[in-house]
């Protein structure tokens, strides 16, 4: 663990060999997605095609607004958030928005791309979008913030977007930060979880945990719970950080890294912990999901299987998007798989999202899909963007609201048929 006020500044050469290093890593969960990097023989299939099945609900949009430039050509995941009666969303170049989550109305927006004086910005070849762009979006304490790929965390006024403070963390932000106890904690692409004074942004403490050579590009959100934040690392381990002074509480290993090559070995805990009925579920790339008990982290059950993406519960089962897009819900007590269902399989899904009897994934081609909870069948599905769906989706009141890849933020219901 390291805990200290302030990170110095890396020479000019290091950050060079660091640039490098990153450009290098910069594969995330493309790996299996790119042409001829880390392919395995089922990624040279095509994806699946959707199979025509009897509509059990209609999927209604309520509204849509459209977000600045959408999230471009980086892989970005930004799920919108609801706080209040307001929905905040980001586009991927600096542009943040508040709107009415009950008639889209928009509140306030706002650009956060300033690029500080340094050696990112002096990299006059870049274009400016390449050069900073938002990497994750969080809410707490009546702020946003925002996180950058040029490492700053930006905190912005929930009401009307006026900036509170911007703190430099020397570290790319990917992740969605979260504030309790009077912090901010936020976790960075080079394997530190950092607490931050929520009315300052000045730095409290900094946890540390080992990167490997080759990681997924993109990190845990972490989550506060019982006075703790757990979190997943890129080493395949989850830990629970006291969340008052930054001292580890526990730590778990969730996959041990595994192969003769760096691509085999990786195990990058990217999706943000679940937890629920005093339990936490995470998973690995290339490797498991796994309960654990969260006062002392022991482990209850696991189960072999490879994801990057978000958890969600609901019906008493965790559901996972496996690397392969298939969808399994696992008994969440004893870990038994309750179904799985293979028919989207390679089409690039989003995070699910459990809610009421339904269970809703999203897709590359830009369809939304309900699945029933119960038994996993197909009951409803539209298209809601051209360029793809890859965020996460969230629910407020039976409204669930999607952000496409173009940057629509639509609010959708499910009806009954």
């Amino acid at each position: 663990m390291n805990r200290t006020s302030g990170i110095l500044p890396m020479p000019f050469a290091l950050r060079l060999l660091t640039l490098a290093a990153l450009l290098f890593t910069a594969g995330c969960s493309w790996f299996s997605w790119i042409p001829g990097i880390g392919e395995k023989e089922d990624d040279l299939l095509e994806p699946a095609e959707l199979v025509k099945f009897k509509a059990e609900v209609d999927v209604e949009t309520e509204w849509k607004r459209g977000i600045g430039d959408g999230l471009g050509r980086k892989y970005l995941r930004l799920r919108p958030l609801v706080l209040a009666d307001r929905i905040y969303a980001a586009d991927g170049y600096g542009y943040v928005a508040a709107f009415d989550r009950y008639n889209g109305k928009k509140v306030w927006d706002k650009r956060v791309d300033k690029i500080e004086r340094g050696f990112l910005s002096s990299l006059n070849f870049m274009d400016r979008r390449d050069r900073s762009f938002v990497g994750g979006l969080g809410t707490g304490a009546g702020m946003v913030f925002v996180g950058t790929t040029t490492g700053f965390v930006v905190a912005l006024s929930a009401s009307d977007g006026e900036e509170r403070w911007r703190t430099n963390v020397q570290g790319e932000v990917l992740a969605a930060s979260t504030a309790e106890e009077g912090l901010v904690f936020t976790q960075t692409i080079d394997g530190r979880l950092i607490a931050l004074k929520e009315d300052s942004g000045e730095q409290v403490w900094s946890f540390r945990n080992p990167v490997p050579v080759l990681t997924l590009r993109g990190t845990a959100s972490p989550v506060y719970s019982a006075g703790a934040v757990i979190t997943g690392f890129a080493s395949g381990k989850v830990s629970a950080i006291r969340a008052s002074n930054g001292e580890p509480v526990w730590e778990q290993r969730v996959m041990l890294p595994e192969g003769r090559s760096e691509l085999e070995r990786i195990v990058d805990v990217d999706g943000t912990p679940l937890i629920s009925t005093g339990n936490v579920y995470v998973a690995s790339f290339q490797g498991r999901v796994k309960a654990l008990r969260q006062r002392d982290g022991s482990q209850i059950w696991e189960r072999e299987i490879s994801s990057f993406l978000d958890l969600t519960e609901g019906y008493s089962q965790v559901y996972v998007v496996a690397e392969d897009d298939t969808i399994t819900a696992f008994d969440r007590d004893t870990g038994e798989i309750a179904w799985t269902q293979e028919g989207l399989k390679r089409r690039k899904l989003t995070a699910p999202l459990a809610f009421s009897n339904y269970l809703l994934v999203g897709d590359d081609d830009g369809y939304l899909h309900v699945l029933a909870q119960s038994d996993g069948r197909f009951i409803g599905r539209r298209k809601l963007d051209g360029k793809g769906l890859r965020s996460g989706m969230t629910v407020a009141e039976s409204t669930v609201y999607v952000l496409g890849n173009s940057g629509k933020l639509s609010a959708i219901k499910i009806e009954e048929r």
